[in-house]
């Protein structure tokens, strides 16, 4: 029999303990109550789904959110990080407001609140509506216009209730995945031309920063994913390959959002629009900063050796950098290296980069895909991530919460339902849930830590 591991170091009072979901992976009812279509849906009809699940169905969180709820309860779960579909509110993108859409998501904040759940909802999570994303996306200056309009719709109903609002989750992702290398909806593959729809989804933040506080929200953050970004070589190539990378995936996206500027002005020359004025409203006062960490990336000069892909996506020719492999010792089932102490490395360097412009961080995403009911890697997983997060705690990060990706198993986008994120299992034949044995050690682990507080 393996030891179970050791009780996890106390965690400050106060400190938030959640687990995080998504609309498009989880909600299904893709055409019920007036949603309409979004880019991702479009996407799935196209059969860019590897696996051929059906995200039109999802894990039918629509119908099934009570029992979603019920387990959150049984975790012990401060919060749940869950997203708001736009075209299930405002279907065209613009224009009317879906009330039944609206009303989902009222009924679904009475649900957690009801069980002393903080509803911590995210606003955008990649399901542009369909007829935006049409006419350009996150290309075109519209869509950020149209966004803040929307989270004002939203946030209107809901403010009084959230204490806790995410405007935008992972704006690399869809800039990189979904605009330069068409991986992922809407499936262009601009490359460097897809600099605008990185800028746009700043200013979509920007201008959702001030409708939120507008309507009274309390606490408005963001959700950025991070890596740190390791150098393969010794050259003068592989430092340059190496920088550059981090600048694209990371300070593009920090730098405006924290200090009101781009990492450098060649880059902001690429951005369109009026871009001084612009970086005033991105760089709007947070009073969190969501980070989203799953592994380090090593980065070289290109060569044959070069892993060919971005998270297991095609990397095109003539890139000026090379993505290589990680020696690791665990892997996940999604072939991703397991490496705790980057979660403590990324936060102390974002701290040493930032300073006191960093505001208190929120951990928006953390987990891995392992299958099984009996998912001891994914227990090891998570126990060795926390410890890792105590001792960036230990060495001056400011951290004030972890939510855990993710409370089921979902639509993992492109991968379809191949890869299980939950702590939760879903049958996607009959929706049933059943509970992990990772669900027993996160309950168990988070009963400790109150304990512990005193709570």
């Amino acid at each position: 029999m393996s030891t179970p591991p050791a009780p996890l170091p106390a965690f400050p009072p106060g400190f938030l303990w959640g687990a995080s979901a998504s609309a498009f992976q989880t909600e299904g009812a893709a055409d019920t109550d007036g949603k309409g279509p979004s880019g991702w849906d479009a996407f799935a009809a196209q059969g860019r789904i590897k696996d051929g699940a059906d995200a039109a169905r999802g894990t039918g969180f629509h119908e099934r959110y009570r029992e979603d709820v019920a387990l959150l309860a049984g975790l012990g779960a401060d919060a749940f990080r869950f997203s708001v579909s736009w075209p299930r509110v405002v279907p065209g993108g613009s224009g009317p407001v879906n009330a039944r859409g609206l009303d989902f998501y009222d009924r679904l904040v009475d649900e957690l609140c009801a069980h002393g759940i903080t509803p911590a909802p995210t606003l955008y999570h990649w399901d542009t509506p369909l007829p935006l994303d049409e006419a350009g996306g996150w290309l075109r200056r519209e869509t950020p216009l149209r966004f803040a309009e929307y989270v004002s719709v939203v946030a209107r109903r809901l403010a009084d209730r959230v204490p806790m609002w995410m405007t935008v989750n992972e704006p690399a992702e869809v800039t990189l995945l979904g605009y330069a290398l068409g991986e992922h909806a809407p499936g262009r593959r601009l490359l460097f031309d897809a600099l605008p729809a990185a800028h746009h989804q700043l200013l979509a933040h920007g201008l959702a920063v001030q409708a939120l506080r507008a309507a009274g929200a309390e606490r408005v953050g963001i959700a950025v994913s991070h890596s740190p970004v390791w150098t393969a070589g010794d050259s003068d190539e592989d430092r340059f390959a190496a920088e550059l990378y981090d600048t694209l995936t990371s300070r593009l996206f920090a730098d405006p959002l924290l200090t009101g500027a781009y990492p450098d002005e060649n880059f902001a020359a690429l951005m369109p629009g009026p871009v001084a004025d612009d970086l005033a409203v991105i760089a709007q006062p947070l009073d969190f900063y969501g980070v989203n960490y799953y592994h380090p990336m090593l980065v070289g000069a290109p060569a044959e050796e070069a892993l060919d892909g971005f998270a297991g996506v095609g990397m095109p020719d003539g890139l000026p950098f090379g993505l290589r492999d990680i020696d690791a010792a665990e892997r996940t089932d999604f072939g991703w290296p397991v490496v705790p102490d980057g979660l403590r490395e990324l936060l102390v360097s974002l701290g040493q980069r930032y300073g006191d412009r960093l505001p208190p961080v929120v951990i928006t995403e953390n987990g891995c895909s392992y299958d099984g009911l009996d998912d001891r890697r994914r227990i090891a997983f998570l126990d060795s991530h926390l410890r890792s997060l105590h001792r960036a705690m230990d060495e001056g990060a400011d951290v004030r919460g972890y939510f855990t990706w993710s409370l089921t198993d979902n639509i993992e986008w492109a991968e379809g339902a191949s890869q299980r994120f939950g702590l939760v299992h879903i049958d996607y034949d009959t929706l049933r849930r059943t509970p992990k044995a990772s669900y027993a050690w996160y309950r168990d682990m988070i009963a400790a830590q109150k304990r512990a507080a005193g709570t």
